[in-house]
């Protein structure tokens, strides 16, 4: 890693001559992945200091594209690209103008023959990739339109699909069928297997000082990323600090009854490779009205187990990152973002 007072990779120089900016990859998909990057990007560039007076230099998203259902899936069949979802959430959340640009990007249609059900966000990524004639360069695209704080790669650009192997023997096709299923999910594989990430995600992990994996839904936005090819062993040789974001609740088609522990075990048994270093999880009880509501549609607070968690190999941080809005539990993004850029920069100034 380069000294203090050299210019970062990314270009970026260090701010007032004081310590280089931090280069940042975060990997997921869903909601969660889109959340996390809000608290992000408020450090990007120098506009406030982080802890430790580091800012962030360069913000890096990791983002999966095995979405079927809904909006994307719908266009994924009809004109032949990625599904642009997850991809839209991102850029959106990293938009400098939030006011309007980003709330015209997420804007759905809920009414108009061929129209009903797809967001505007969608459909410009999908236009832009046929004009363009690749997907990744629409990202880039769209992303440079909405001014967006930080870059944006699908984990590949090959057309995959999930499947998934689950606790009865059975094999389950496609996202969208195995989060309706009711059976347990032992082990997902993407097909076709051999799929190759982008060059500037690759890039992006071997130069980065902070990789984060999570929060997300954990065989459908997280596991992914790391069955394509040159992920994981990236991430496991990248000399970054690897934080998984633990989730707060439990969902009933994807992680019933999975402790936190458990959570890392998938990780690492899918990577083939220890890709974690610590582990961020709450310590916030949900309260009780909310907990009542998680169990009736089969959820759960995640189980904090310190000392299964240790044994594989990383390091628990507990937080209150816990907050709760609309009936929903969410990450509290800020004090999440602040902690992550806190580690960060207490391991670059030792030099690691």
């Amino acid at each position: 890693m380069k000294s203090p007072g050299l210019q970062s990779a990314a270009g970026y120089p260090p701010v007032g001559g004081g310590p280089r900016p931090l280069r940042v990859v975060a990997m997921g998909g869903g909601t969660g992945l889109s959340t996390l990057l809000k608290g992000l990007k408020r450090y990007v560039s120098g506009d406030e200091p982080g802890p430790g007076g580091r800012s962030v230099g360069e913000l890096c998203a990791v983002v999966t594209v095995t979405d079927d259902g809904g909006s994307s899936g719908r266009l994924r069949k009809e004109f032949n690209v990625l599904p642009p979802g997850d991809i839209r959430n991102c850029i959106a959340a990293l938009s400098e103008d939030e006011a309007l640009l980003s709330r015209l990007f997420q804007h759905r249609f809920h009414t108009g023959a061929g129209l009903n059900g797809h967001s505007f966000g969608n459909l410009f990524l999908t236009a832009l990739t046929a004009i363009t004639g690749d997907f990744a360069e629409a990202v880039k695209r769209s992303s440079e339109i909405l001014a967006t704080r930080g870059h944006i790669y699908p984990s590949t650009t090959s057309d995959v699909q999930l499947e998934a192997v689950m606790a009865d023997g059975t094999r389950v096709a496609g996202e969208t069928n195995i989060t309706a299923s009711t059976e347990r999910i032992v082990e997902i594989h993407l097909r076709p297997a051999d799929v190759q990430p982008l060059p500037q995600t690759l890039e992006a992990i071997v130069q980065a000082d902070l990789i984060t994996i999570g929060p997300g839904s954990l065989f459908t936005s997280l596991v992914p990323n790391l069955l394509v090819r040159g992920i994981p062993e990236a991430v496991a040789a990248s000399r970054a600090v690897k934080v998984f974001v633990c989730n707060l609740m439990t969902e009933a088609n994807e992680s019933l009854g999975l402790s936190a522990a458990d959570h890392i075990r998938v990780l690492h048994e899918h990577a083939r490779l220890r890709v974690v270093d610590y582990a961020m999880v709450n310590r916030t009880p949900v309260p009780s009205d909310l907990k009542a509501k998680y169990a009736a549609e089969g959820g759960s607070q995640i189980e904090v187990d310190v000392a299964a968690i240790e044994k594989l190999g990383a390091k628990v941080i507990l937080g209150d990152y816990l907050e709760t809005a609309e009936g929903v539990a969410r990450h509290a993004t800020d004090r999440l973002a602040h902690d992550l850029l806190r580690l960060a920069s207490q391991a670059a100034a030792a030099g690691r």
